[in-house]
């Protein structure tokens, strides 16, 4: 199982690099650009994360296969991808879905390894998920996609609090992880395909008495 998780992070790294990169093409941006866009994206969540947690040296400088990944997709996508659309549906919602679910249960777990109370483990869990998506928009000068009315941090703290409730009634280890990202699949999954989203706090202009 311990294998399969790993394989399966570096899948979802490759996936958020992917998505970094076609943020950077829109834009137009040199190959630097789309590197950096494709790692902040990718494992700039788990930095912060290793940082507030103070696990030190941060995850990808003791492996070094995650800079590999991203390199790698940014390279393939400069290469390879002359239609962002065709790379922007439903397959690869789907996949980002994946990663999204299995990042906030590697976060949270390792926020526990860290002797993080409950709380701060989901927080630590959403971080991981999505803290390099919001980087990523902020430096292409958008509005956060999580801050918006997508239901996406929704169905991180979802599966944040799914594995660490799990935990605290004893279940094992690997039962608590697929209950978790089921859960954060399910609910992230039904919003792309029944197009949901959270109502938006709206002020409706200045009221002058």
């Amino acid at each position: 199982m311990t294998e399969f998780v790993y394989y399966a992070d570096m899948f979802g790294t490759a996936v958020f690099a992917i998505s970094g990169a076609l943020a950077a093409g829109r834009l137009r941006m040199d190959p630097f650009g789309v590197t950096v866009l494709a790692a902040v994206t990718a494992i700039g969540g788990g930095t912060i994360r290793d940082t507030i947690l103070g696990a030190q040296p941060v995850f990808w400088i003791t492996d070094t296969t995650y800079i590999w990944v991203v390199l790698l997709t940014a390279l393939m996508v400069m290469l390879l991808v002359r239609c962002p659309r065709r790379l922007s549906g439903k397959w690869f919602q789907l996949a980002d879905a994946f990663g999204l679910a299995l990042f906030t249960v590697i976060g949270a777990q390792k926020a526990l390894a860290y002797g993080a109370s409950p709380l701060i483990a989901v927080m630590m869990g959403v971080m991981t998920g999505v803290v390099g998506g919001m980087i990523r928009d902020v430096l292409c000068r958008e509005i956060p996609l999580v801050l918006r009315k997508e239901i996406y941090a929704t169905a991180s703290i979802v599966g944040g609090i799914l594995y660490t409730i799990s935990l605290e009634y004893q279940v094992a280890q690997v039962p608590a992880m697929i209950i978790a990202m089921v859960g954060a699949l399910a609910i992230r999954v039904s919003a792309i395909y029944w197009r949901l989203s959270l109502p938006a706090f709206e002020l409706n202009g200045d009221h002058h008495d």
